[in-house]
């Protein structure tokens, strides 16, 4: 089962422009563009064949080529990760899934993703993600960033055969309350990372923009509105603790975290 991982990536994003190019710190103080530690977390995959920046930006294109990856020039009328992907297979022949791992998520586990491809040996599978439940701390980060009108990370539940039921940006199940550190936690953090089948991926760019994925924003709900269900894969942070690059206040959580785990 030949695998593409494919790293969209743009420069004008709504909430954080430039953000494919922001720089973060890790233990030794050596500054990495966001880019780049996205590529060196796709490196640490075992289950994909080749990995390539999907960008329609010549900035991205240049500083991703110095540190060595292949880039891809895709359109600038791409209105989200998936298109880009979808695009980006037109380049390569032979691949029966391709992977996104989207240039926000450089603390993503490469076992993330390796589970995730493994849930694609079921053929029956179009798409698969992986989600994670939180913990209290997690969760009240959520709530906080909710709280004070920031946009963070986006939640899911499904049902009791993982099939997605809901994505959002809201956090979901609502709960009325926060938790303490040793509770069990019913919320589930959506990782930014997404599985399809070559045939469904290609799909996507015909399907107009649905209603929901336009107010949420996000991209994965065009598929459910089109009736292709999206298969939740639960992963174990194995301890490590995981956040997404959303807004520029990301920025000095994902250094500690990158200090914390001793990440150059």
């Amino acid at each position: 089962m030949p695998v593409l991982l494919v790293i969209p990536a743009r420069y004008a994003s709504g909430r954080f422009p430039g953000k494919a190019l922001a720089e973060l710190r890790g233990v030794t103080g050596e500054p990495r563009s966001l880019i780049r530690r996205t590529w060196e977390a796709a490196q640490q995959v075992k289950s994909v064949d080749r990995i390539v920046v999907a960008t329609d930006d010549i900035r991205i294109k240049d500083t991703a080529e110095e540190f060595g990856a292949e880039v891809i020039m895709t359109s600038s009328s791409c209105l989200n990760g998936t298109e880009r992907c979808a695009e980006a297979l037109n380049h390569f022949d032979g691949f029966d899934v391709v992977v996104n791992l989207q240039g926000d998520a450089p603390l993503t586990p490469p076992w993330f993703i390796d589970d995730v491809v493994a849930a694609m040996q079921n053929q029956n599978i179009d798409m698969a993600t992986p989600v994670l439940r939180c913990d209290a701390a997690a969760l009240n980060g959520f709530q906080e960033d909710r709280e004070n009108g920031r946009v963070g990370g986006t939640t899911v539940v499904f049902d009791t055969s993982g099939k997605a039921l809901y994505f959002s940006k809201e956090v979901l199940p609502y709960t009325g309350r926060r938790f303490e550190p040793h509770e069990d936690v019913p919320v589930f953090h959506h990782i930014g990372v997404y599985a399809y089948r070559a045939s469904a991926l290609r799909q996507y760019p015909d399907w107009n923009e649905g209603k929901l994925e336009h107010w949420e924003g996000l991209e994965q709900l065009r598929f459910m509105e089109n009736n292709v269900p999206v298969q939740c894969v639960e992963v174990d942070a194995k301890g490590r603790a995981f956040w997404e690059l959303n807004n520029p206040i990301d920025i000095a959580r994902i250094e500690k975290i990158l200090s914390d785990q001793g990440m150059a």
